[in-house]
């Protein structure tokens, strides 16, 4: 009983340095267009997510990157698909399947988005394996037009045993690669002939 306890204590010890080692190293740093990302331990439960992030195309461009629904898994490098998606008057009910490293199986999110008239998408938990997801992009154009900046705000709880610090961590490194996906299809878009 006691060798079945100290290798179960074990496995479950490598588990979390091998979470940490993944969470802190398998994705890219923020660019030098991010001027602030963070990800803290939010004190009603989950993780809240900030950024200020400049990218390199004017406001239409980042709007229409974030409200092409079907494509959203090809925002990010971790692994997703869309089940189902239907649009009804301006707002999108997307159905994500969602696996992650740190987690067994696929997570399930369904959330609604809808645009905001001044630039921007807000989208909410409707159902899933989340007990919290709300996500905010605000969109300003800058340097006339050509670039723009965004401010984004997310709480995400999720159903797991998982503490919400490695939580965090491992958002915060997620979301420094979305922005960098976002930033590099959004400058293919802006860029004539590409």
């Amino acid at each position: 009983m006691r060798s079945w306890a100290r290798s179960s204590g074990l496995r479950l010890g490598l588990f979390w340095v091998s979470a940490l080692l993944w969470a802190g190293s398998s994705h890219a740093a923020v660019g030098d267009d991010t001027e602030r990302l963070e990800a803290h331990v939010d004190p009603r439960g989950g993780v809240r997510a900030t950024a200020h992030v400049v990218f390199p195309a004017p406001s239409h461009v980042i709007q229409a990157i974030l409200t092409d629904y079907a494509e959203w898994p090809a925002l990010f490098e971790t692994k997703m698909r869309v089940a189902s998606l239907s649009i009804d008057q301006g707002v999108a009910t997307i159905d994500l399947r969602i696996s992650h490293g740190l987690l067994p199986g696929e997570r399930r999110l369904v959330s609604e988005s809808k645009a905001l008239a001044n630039g921007g998408l807000v989208t909410d938990l409707k159902e899933g394996d989340f007990k919290r997801y709300h996500r905010v992009w605000m969109l300003t154009a800058t340097d006339n037009g050509s670039r723009t900046r965004a401010d984004f705000e997310m709480i995400v709880e999720i159903e797991t045993l998982l503490p919400d610090w490695l939580v965090a961590i491992a958002i915060r490194q997620e979301l420094a690669a979305h922005f960098r996906i976002v930033k590099e299809k959004a400058l293919r878009r802006a860029t004539p002939g590409t």
